[in-house]
């Protein structure tokens, strides 16, 4: 099946900008374009044969075709593909995407969505809410809209893109079970974060589906989602004398941290200590141990992101009903080296 033609190959056949192939497709705004730019773009989309976006029609116009993007931060490994999704989607109707930073340690998110309503940016997506995640009025007020992705917020005020947590612990929770495991000890991301809470639910109600006492198996809750916070929680484990057999981490950077714990003790991993890490990121597979882990389709997430904003934005009625439950996708466990049979050598 031939490959659809999209605004970046007319942009590209044109020689312009895609910007510039957008608004000289665009009746309402190609006047801002010379005759012989707009003619061209036009001409070309013709000998093309490009249809556009069914996302793209009813756009409101007046629009500075920009949308901001709030993260974490720039290293965290799980926001590069959400960026690469979201901006293909946006790109392919002719939106830029401006990436802005937020200090996670602040519950408000303000700073950079100030910023981008400075910008009069025609949406936002936020990968850093936190659970009373408080925007400045104007998101509140619906005025700009507003997708959230791989987080939510309590009272689901704002539509969400998450992982499906719960599936997610089930499966690793059931893989340890039947490894013999029933003494498992969870280090949770911070609970202000729905990540940290929702997967420290789904690793309690796991432990009800296979039958385990909550009483054996305790959660330590790391105070970010950083390696030297997974090391921290996991040193007050290994302190707390319980015997546990297995570790079950909110994230991959705590299961790394919890493995440096294990093994500065003289301990191993997995014969000592199975541990399990949460969001597949590079390199985890080449480690000594290779890491058990949950993966999730963080491209996938910002594609969908990015067509929920296109949604909204392409619909002259503000979205105002609440709560929104959050889109959930399904996750997918590999199982490496670094999980094995209680008393394993």
């Amino acid at each position: 099946m031939a490959k659809a033609i999209t605004l970046k190959d007319v942009a590209r056949e044109a020689g312009v900008h895609i910007s510039t192939a957008s608004r000289a497709l665009n009746e309402e705004t190609r006047s801002g374009l010379s005759a012989e730019t707009a003619d061209r773009v036009i001409a070309t989309a013709e000998r093309l044969g490009y249809q556009p976006h069914p996302l793209a029609r009813g756009l409101r116009t007046n629009r500075t075709r920009s949308v901001g993007m709030v993260v974490p931060d720039l290293i965290s490994p799980f926001i590069p593909p959400i960026l690469a999704g979201a901006q293909h989607t946006l790109s392919e109707v002719g939106y830029s995407l401006l990436i802005g930073s937020d200090d996670e340690s602040s519950p408000r998110t303000r700073p950079a969505v100030e910023t981008f309503l400075e910008r009069r940016v025609d949406g936002l997506i936020v990968a850093n809410a936190h659970l009373e995640f408080t925007p400045p009025d104007a998101v509140q007020r619906r005025e700009v809209p507003t997708v959230l992705v791989s987080r939510c917020v309590a009272d689901g005020s704002f539509p969400a893109i998450v992982g499906d947590d719960q599936a997610a612990l089930s499966l690793v929770v059931r893989h340890l079970v039947e490894l013999g495991h029933t003494r498992i000890a969870h280090v949770a991301g911070p609970l202000d974060i729905s990540t940290g809470l929702f997967r420290r639910d789904g690793f309690i109600n796991a432990l009800a589906e296979e039958g385990l006492a909550a009483s054996d198996c305790r959660v330590f809750e790391a105070g970010s989602f950083h390696s030297e916070d997974g090391h921290a929680a996991c040193s007050r484990l290994l302190d707390s004398g319980d015997g546990y057999t297995a570790i079950v981490a909110a994230n991959d950077l705590l299961a790394l941290g919890c493995i440096d714990a294990i093994q500065e003790r003289g301990l191993s991993v997995p014969r000592d200590l199975s541990v399990t890490g949460y969001d597949d990121i590079a390199l985890v597979d080449r480690l000594d141990p290779a890491l058990t882990t949950i993966s999730l389709p963080y491209e996938e997430m910002g594609v969908v992101a990015g067509r929920l904003l296109l949604d909204l934005l392409a619909s002259d009625v503000e979205t105002v009903e609440t709560p929104h439950e959050p889109k959930r996708l399904a996750p997918t466990l590999f199982v490496r080296s670094s999980t094995g049979s209680v008393g394993s050598t």
